[in-house]
């Protein structure tokens, strides 16, 4: 079976969103979905926020955040991941992608999160996007389905393009 689920992994820092990024530019299908994104001051990475494809934003967690749901310094905030997140990965169309950048411990704070993303996973539509390296049996169950291709990011190929467009796009037209 030719794995029509697309995600990438490596260690935290080392390029998944931005190849992400790139991919969804040279894809001309349409999708839908979010991007992570650091959320910094003075130089200094103090939170994550969500991004929509078509512009909503969110705070995915801060370090000033008040959460029951804490991974090291951050506070989660399930509720925008369950009001800003889980919306976008619902496509509207038969034929969209649904781009999930990330599937890791702070989103799966979020069982409605998780549940979505198995619905979309069993479903019609080609998923691009990024999971943790490691992660608990949620994560490791992904990835070992037999629809996911998982290629890990590293600091030498993350600036390869071409590559990417190869492995996750295959039966894409790229520009």
């Amino acid at each position: 079976m030719r794995a029509k689920n697309v995600f990438v992994t490596g260690p935290p820092r080392c390029g998944k969103s931005t190849v992400i990024e790139k991919l969804i530019r040279r894809v001309e299908k349409p999708m839908t979905g979010f991007l992570t994104q650091e959320i910094r001051k003075k130089g200094r990475r103090t939170g994550f926020s969500i991004m929509t494809l078509d512009g909503k934003r969110g705070v995915l967690a801060h370090e000033n955040m008040k959460s029951r749901f804490r991974v090291g310094k951050y506070g989660v905030n399930v509720e925008d991941i369950d009001q800003i997140a889980v919306p976008s990965m619902l496509p509207a169309r038969p034929d969209e992608i649904v781009v999930i950048d990330e599937v890791g411990k702070m989103e799966c704070f979020s069982s409605l999160f998780r549940q979505t993303l198995m619905k979309i996973l069993d479903s019609d539509h080609q998923v691009i996007g990024s999971i943790a390296q490691k992660g608990d049996r949620f994560i490791q169950r992904i990835k070992a389905r037999d629809d996911v291709l998982v290629v890990l990011v590293t600091e030498k190929n993350r600036d390869m393009p071409e590559l990417f467009s190869r492995l996750l796009l295959a039966d894409h037209k790229t520009t």
